[in-house]
């Protein structure tokens, strides 16, 4: 059986997509509900991955680590051969996620009442932590045509001029699944040349792309305008590794870099856990055969869903995503509300998906459903969804 089959008891791991239900949608008891919320896999990490992780803990000392050069060719020949972009060891900076990455540059090289820009909608802490820190968010809401958001660079050249420091891309693009096209980053580019603005380019999904489309790094766009991007990626998307919490910043700059460095010394940040770099260098050196097998399986998995659903519910409409392994549907036209739609999904259907709103205002009519699961956890997903609507 491929491990892409294989279905795994999550619960009782601490697992928080499956055991912190009751915290997250606030009902009492959620042993009955499927969760196809937040966006970690239900398969199996990479063999290579998981026999790095072993070998590691078959020594008996976990001491403090660091990040080795080997670690870093490691991600520098992924870059190169996967996204034909070409890096130096010189350029990264580690971190515990791409999370925490992100408050560190909003930090670093913002102050409170600064503007920060995003695309709505968008992943929640590209809102969530520049308002913690005291930092105004500027929204540019994106053009949606059946599901498909583009940018309205009139707009975003407008909010711009509103004290924006910051720029903080989503590339593939979370919700919807966008892979930005060329002449989409060089006018991005373009106009936060025009206002000085610096560009944080979340590319954590970048792996996750679909035939037919192509990820494009925005450092590869940028000519002389590269020292103004911090890019941000990860291993922890593409080989289902969020919890051993590794991620980079490759900047160019060594200024940049440098106030990276004090940022991280000023909060007493130190390296990463001791499972960081075997995890990392196996993914990035082996992983390519598996991530292969990942991308048909939930190509497949979209598929399935989308013809179903939008056979069996009326009204409802999903276009398939560029990338990612997050479906965003679009249930604008059933008439029901976001409050009426999760209480069918999980008082009657038992299904726990995203709203919308989760991901602004503009997100407000979408659900956000997972589908990296193997194909008979999809199939009772989508029997829930339609019991939800239809029973």
């Amino acid at each position: 059986m491929s491990i892409f089959e294989q279905m795994i008891d999550r619960r009782q791991t601490r697992s928080v997509k499956w055991d912190r239900m009751e915290v997250v949608y606030g009902i009492e008891d959620a042993s009955d509900i499927l969760p196809m919320w937040v966006a970690d896999m239900d398969f199996a990490a990479p063999e290579a991955v998981i026999d790095a992780i072993k070998e590691r803990l078959d020594h008996p000392v976990f001491g403090y680590s660091y990040i080795c050069e080997g670690c870093k060719d490691a991600v520098r020949t992924w870059l190169s051969e996967r996204h034909g972009w070409e890096t130096k060891n010189d350029w990264m900076l580690f971190h515990q996620g791409v999370v925490p990455a992100i408050a560190s540059v909003v930090e670093t090289f913002t102050s409170e009442g600064d503007g920060i820009l995003v695309t709505s909608p968008v992943y929640p802490p590209f809102f969530n932590i520049p308002k913690l820190q005291g930092r105004q968010v500027i929204e540019c809401v994106m053009k949606e045509q059946d599901g498909i958001y583009s940018i309205d660079f009139e707009a975003f050249e407008k909010c711009l001029k509103q004290n924006v420091k910051l720029f903080i891309l989503c590339n593939p693009h979370n919700p919807g699944g966008i892979v930005w096209k060329e002449h989409e980053l060089k006018e991005m580019l373009r106009l936060c040349a025009k206002y000085d603005v610096l560009i944080l380019s979340d590319e954590i999904h970048a792996d996750l792309v679909f035939p037919g489309h192509t990820h494009l790094p925005l450092a590869t766009l940028a000519g002389e305008e590269v020292d103004r991007i911090i890019t941000c990626v990860a291993p922890t998307k593409t080989f289902n590794l969020a919890g051993i919490q590794v991620a980079l910043m490759i900047a160019t700059d060594e200024n940049v870099r440098e106030k990276l460095r004090m940022n991280a010394m000023f909060h007493g940040q130190m390296d990463l856990n001791a499972f960081a770099g075997a995890a990392l260098t196996a993914a990035y050196n082996e992983g390519g055969p598996w991530l292969e097998k990942l991308l048909t399986t939930v190509s497949g998995n979209m598929d399935y869903v989308i013809h179903e659903l939008t056979t069996a519910v009326p009204g409802l409409k999903i276009a398939k995503p560029h990338g990612t392994y997050l479906l965003w549907i679009d249930y604008r036209d059933t008439g029901f509300t976001e409050k009426e739609m999760m209480d069918k999904l999980l008082q009657k259907g038992k299904l726990a998906l995203e709203p919308g709103t989760k991901y602004g205002e503009a997100g407000r009519g979408f659900l956000r459903m997972n589908v990296a699961a193997p194909r008979s956890t999809v199939e009772e997903g989508v029997k829930r969804f339609i019991t939800a609507m239809n029973g």
